[in-house]
This record gives C-alpha cells, sequence and structure tokens, in this order.
C-alpha cells in the first residue's frame, strides 16, 4: 500500500527522557510542543540536511540528542516543504578560508577513533587574561592556527559550524604546552594538562546564518 505523505504539521507533540543504554530507563518523561521547524532542526542536528535520511527519522518518530530521547507520532513527511525548510541550512564550502576571528570554540584531540583524549575549549574561557600576561591561552592557540592554516573538513549540523583540523607536529605540541603554562587561566590549566596525548586541533567557526536548536 502506497505511503501518504502529509505537509509538515504546524506543531508536533514531543516527548523525551535522559537516554540510558542496556537497561530500561526509569528517568521522567518530559513533554513538550515543537514547532516542525523545530522538531526539523533537530533531527539535521544528527542526520544532517538530507532529505531522504531526514524523512526516515520523522516516519520512525524517535532519535537521540545530546544524550535524550526523542519521540513523536511518526509521520510521512511531504518533499516539497521538508526541502525548503532543508534549503535554508548551509552547505559545506571547502573554499572558505579559515578565520580565526570566526572561531568561537576548539577540540583538542588524541588520537583514536573515538579519540581517547577529547578537550574542548570555548573562547570565553580560554580567551581570560592572567594578571600581568598581554596574551591569553586563546590569543596563542589562534596565533598557531593562523601560522598553520588549518584544512576545511566540513560543516557540522551538530556543531552548527565550519570545520577546520589542525594535525599538530611535536614541535607544535610542545609549543602550545609551554604557552598554556603562561597564559591558561587557572580553571583550564588542569584540563590542559592532556595536551602531550594530543594529535590534532578542531576549530569550530560558526556561521551568522546558522540556525538555533531548541533545547530543554
Amino acid at each position: 500500500m502506497p505511503l501518504t505523505l502529509v505537509p509538515l504539521p504546524e506543531t508536533i507533540p514531543v516527548k523525551y527522557t535522559e537516554e540510558e543504554a542496556e537497561y530500561l530507563s526509569v528517568r521522567p518523561v518530559v513533554r513538550q510542543t515543537f514547532s516542525s521547524t523545530e522538531l526539523v532542526d533537530m533531527v539535521v542536528s544528527v542526520a544532517g540536511k538530507d532529505l531522504a535520511r531526514v524523512q526516515k527519522i520523522l516516519s520512525a518518530g524517535t532519535v537521540v540528542f545530546h544524550s535524550f530521547r526523542y519521540w513523536w507520532a511518526g509521520f510521512e513527511a511531504d518533499s516539497a516543504p521538508l526541502r525548503e525548510v532543508l534549503q535554508k541550512y548551509p552547505d559545506a564550502d571547502p573554499s572558505r578560508p579559515f578565520r580565526a576571528e570566526d572561531c568561537t570554540e576548539a577540540i583538542l584531540e588524541s588520537s583514536g577513533s573515538p579519540p581517547r583524549h577529547s578537550l574542548r575549549i570555548r573562547r570565553e574561557e580560554a580567551g581570560k587574561r592572567r594578571l600581568l600576561h598581554p596574551r591569553s591561552f586563546w590569543d596563542n592557540l589562534m596565533g598557531l592556527a593562523r601560522d598553520a592554516a588549518p584544512a576545511y573538513r566540513e560543516y557540522s549540523y551538530s556543531l552548527r559550524g565550519d570545520i577546520y583540523v589542525l594535525v599538530l607536529s611535536p614541535e607544535q605540541i610542545a609549543r602550545l604546552g609551554r604557552e598554556a603554562t603562561r597564559s591558561a587561566p587557572r580553571t583550564l590549566r588542569t584540563d590542559l594538562a592532556v595536551l602531550s596525548s594530543i594529535s590534532q586541533i578542531v576549530f569550530i567557526c560558526p556561521r551568522p546564518a546558522a540556525q538555533s536548536i531548541k533545547t530543554n
């Protein structure tokens, strides 16, 4: 029997609870009403803007996002209005050069998949200057990025930005370690003990047009 495609509903009742692996969750279930664009926005953050994948998740009526499982009454979304919504999302653009002033976060990663160590650094925290130090750790991190020119990887719908990657040499790792000792704020210095184990830096550069996700 052929599927009946429907326009995107104006609102969708959604339930969610914390995702718990390998055993039945006893977390409370929360009910919330999403607009269709908010629900699609959350699905895109997980699946990207691929029309068929988004339709499949909307039909399945469930998705895991930020450690929460969401579910709703699945529906077969009509391609035309859904495609119109998806066209508003950015596409990957390898021609975009890395601009340090656009970068808001950096993720320090070790080797392995998934990485054995991963430290997410935000500009607001790492940009704080220590007393008598003219440059912050963030300034030093961006200086390294300007010198080395990180390579474009992709546009990330979950991280809401263009992703650039810099594979580090032993000399660059040692340089970061010295700069962390001199310029990193106290709240960050303990976390930066993993520097000797990292092998690359992932830079996140949001675009002004990127949409925001509705969160709990």
